[in-house]
């Protein structure tokens, strides 16, 4: 039975990677001894690649895809591969990696922990946490080799997705602490940060033998604490815009709503009190603005409008709305 043995490893061989898993970037062919035999075929298919590797050095890299005769074909890397090859034995063993070339598509990533940074514009520490998915591609596979994988005999799309995934999140918080993006921008600005984070990303792949071919960024959130300070200024930017419609500054406007929530909340003579006040206050702001000459009359269309705005607002009553409402009206 040795003797059988013996020449059975001794027949040529077909060098070839079938049934190639979706999830395997790198694949060491198993030869007995690592002993390439006189007269094999080297089969290479769509969208696979070829690493020889001789006394633990990348000798050749083949990437056109084929079928190629040891013996006979005249292409440098089957030269090499030839010249190794010294009777039933080779004297120094060698190693075939197949490797894929076709791009790797819709791999998720998220952040395992909230980055953390300063907000660019409100200037308060800001915690997020994004998601999204990529593609990547093999771009030198000499270099992923080397760089990456080493000489192990398997190397998976996941072992690369847990390495691109440990350097998205790094680079995610260097970007938004540069890129000077409101949280109140963050949305409309997704497309722009993936871009830019692909870009980063991409120059330190380069020298590993890879690339990102897409990359998208499709959410972010906050923590609690976070969106209680998104709400507040989200509330502010309300208020100061619902302050120019109605012609008041936000000083003036948080002073009436002020007054407004106080008389809401009090009862009796007090109540009374500072609903007096509010009208005065109110009488004070909207119909004689002290900023407005003494010779030009408040236009009485323009108060109205301004008075409607602190109806909607909520800040006056439907009958303090109606009390001044008739006031402008009798002077037209």
């Amino acid at each position: 039975m040795g003797l059988i043995n013996f020449f059975k490893e001794q027949f040529a061989a077909v060098i070839e990677w079938k049934d190639q898993p979706q999830d395997v970037l790198f694949f060491k062919y198993p030869f007995k001894s690592d002993e390439i035999k006189d007269a094999s075929k080297l089969i290479i298919g769509p969208g696979q690649g070829c690493l020889l590797v001789y006394e633990g050095k990348v000798t050749g890299v083949m990437e056109q895809e084929g079928i190629y005769e040891l013996q006979t074909d005249n292409d440098p890397f089957i030269t090499t591969l030839f010249k190794l090859m010294q009777g039933f034995e080779s004297e120094h063993k060698l190693k075939i990696y197949f490797f894929r070339k076709a791009e790797v598509t819709n791999q998720g990533w998220g952040t395992s922990n909230r980055v953390k940074y300063e907000e660019p514009v409100y200037r308060f520490p800001v915690s997020l946490g994004a998601y999204g998915n990529f593609s990547f591609k093999l771009t030198d596979a000499r270099l992923f080799l080397t760089e990456i994988a080493g000489l192990l005999d398997l190397f998976t799309v996941a072992q690369s997705q847990m390495l691109i995934q440990s350097r998205i999140e790094q680079q995610l918080t260097v970007t938004l602490a540069t890129s000077a993006y409101s949280i109140l921008q963050i949305d409309s600005k997704l497309d722009a940060l993936a871009e830019e984070l692909k870009t980063r990303l991409n120059d330190n792949f380069s020298s590993l033998g890879f690339e990102l071919t897409n990359f998208k960024v499709q959410g972010a959130s906050f923590d609690q604490q976070t969106q209680q300070q998104i709400n507040q200024i989200a509330n502010a930017r309300a208020g100061i815009l619902a302050a120019e419609q109605a012609g008041l500054n936000y000083t003036e406007m948080e002073k009436l709503q002020a007054l407004r929530d106080a008389a809401r909340n009090e009862n009796g003579v007090a109540g009374a009190g500072l609903q007096i006040n509010l009208g005065s206050t109110l009488g004070n702001t909207v119909g004689n603005r002290t900023d407005e000459p003494n010779d030009k009359q408040p236009d009485a269309v323009t108060q109205l409008e301004k008075l409607k705005a602190l109806f909607d607002k909520g800040i006056i009553t439907q009958d303090e709305f109606d009390a001044k409402k008739k006031q402008w009206l009798d002077k037209l």
